[in-house]
């Protein structure tokens, strides 16, 4: 009786990352178009932050009782799913054309960001220390890039002249108020649709004796981004592209810097050297899609390159299962 209930609250909280993810990429379009903004700076930025709300929620709880390999497995886990697999089951649905500026900023940064994480979080090999962990200066440096971060989409925004055609009818735009009740609605829904999923989901897989670090890096990694396949997915489905690929980058930037910057001021973490071949998986997926904007056709993920993302998160996440 236990495990339908937690089945069926599963599903609901599908219902409800689907309408939220409608509701989000909606609101940001109507958002973009209205005040002119581009929709790679909406989805890098208030789109990025709001599906990325779950894994801040979750892994504050799991810091805070002690769950290290947690933290560190969701905020990797989410990163490797978001980038193989969300970004795999976009280029599926419609190959991604990526604007210039992503291609020779964001991605890059999103790649320098995971190495310096690497090397912040090995201590004893890089700077001689007694234990590998992410501390409060390493937290401070981590919010430092997010601010900088931060501070280089609005720059880029105010100085681009790239902005949407507030003439073209593919998307409506509405009003302030409906417009803020989209996005709000769409990021509570999100919010609430991936803790269905997320809590609902572990009960079942404790109920399966699987580990800690397990359910870390594979179930609260894929229910944390639950948020960013159900937006991308339907902004790749709307031939918006802008919002499926800052969304991925800019989640994966935000759960980086902010939310492990957050979680290493409020309470340092110990890091565990298992996790580096995951970390080599991750820095690797972003060096690919640097690489793949120089293939076949220049800046856009084909539909062939998201395949092979997909084929390589499969083979990742056999790998996991079998290492435990």
């Amino acid at each position: 009786m236990e495990l339908l209930l937690n089945t069926a609250f599963i599903v609901l909280g599908f219902i409800l990352l689907i309408k939220g993810a409608d509701f989000m990429v909606t609101g940001a379009s109507s958002f973009a178009k209205k005040f002119n903004v581009s929709e790679i700076a909406i989805g890098l930025t208030i789109v990025a932050m709001g599906t990325s709300a779950p894994e801040l929620v979750v892994n504050l709880v799991s810091g805070s009782q002690g769950l290290d390999d947690v933290v560190f497995g969701n905020l990797i886990g989410s990163n490797i799913f978001n980038l193989f697999f969300i970004l795999g089951v976009a280029g599926v649905i419609r190959p991604l054309v990526v604007k210039s500026e992503t291609v020779w900023k964001e991605i890059p940064f999103g790649m320098a960001l995971v190495i310096i994480l690497f090397i912040l979080v090995n201590d004893v090999f890089f700077f001689g220390s007694e234990e590998n962990s992410a501390g409060l200066v390493d937290g401070f440096i981590l919010l430092l890039l997010f601010v900088a971060f931060i501070y280089y989409v609005f720059y880029n925004v105010k100085n681009n002249d790239a902005v949407i055609d507030a003439t073209s009818k593919e998307t409506p735009i509405y009003n302030h108020w409906i417009t803020l009740l989209m996005i709000l609605g769409g990021i509570t829904g999100l919010v609430i649709g991936g803790k269905l999923v997320v809590d609902n989901a572990v009960e079942i897989a404790r109920s399966f004796e699987l580990s800690e670090k397990l359910i870390g890096l594979t179930i609260l990694a894929a229910g944390t981004s639950l948020p960013e396949l159900a937006t991308s997915a339907v902004a790749a489905y709307r031939n918006r592209a802008d919002i499926a690929i800052g969304n991925v980058i800019g989640s994966n930037i935000f759960n980086l810097t902010f939310i492990l910057g957050i979680n290493s001021v409020v309470t340092p973490l110990n890091f565990n050297t298992e996790m580096n071949f995951d970390f080599f998986v991750l820095i690797g997926g972003s060096i690919l899609l640097f690489i793949f904007m120089f293939t076949l056709k220049s800046k856009k993920l084909d539909r062939w390159e998201a395949i092979l993302y997909l084929v390589t998160f499969i083979a990742y996440l056999s790998y996991i299962f079998i290492r435990k």
